[in-house]
């Protein structure tokens, strides 16, 4: 196996982030925990969700995680890839959505 700019035995390290800045780690970790807890939606339906995400913010970490997790929670590799074309499809939406904005500028030039 090749060697990656990504370890993944590092995702395992993800809880020494606390030992530089153990107040702010803290905080963050006490926020996920609570963000993941059941409510309104379900664990699945978040766990999905942060599929989705950790594609289209590129994070081998969490893709790796919630990859694991989903599956743990009983998500289809079916779910799993509709799940992350929906996050595709808004990420290049609202990249093209922002062409708006060129677009009324070189008009503007144009004048």
């Amino acid at each position: 196996m090749s060697k990656t700019y990504y370890d993944p035995a590092d995702l395992r390290k993800f809880g020494k982030i606390t030992e530089w800045s153990e107040e702010l780690g803290n905080k963050f970790f006490d926020y996920y925990g609570k963000v993941f807890e059941e409510g309104a939606l379900t664990a699945r339906e978040k766990s999905l969700i942060a599929l989705a995400v950790a594609h289209t913010e590129q994070c081998p970490y969490c893709i790796d995680a919630y990859s694991k997790d989903g599956l743990q929670r009983g998500i289809t590799k079916e779910e799993m890839m509709e799940a992350i074309h929906v996050g595709a499809a808004i990420k290049s939406g609202a990249t093209l959505v922002h062409g708006v904005q060129m677009m009324n500028k070189v008009n503007k030039l144009e004048m």
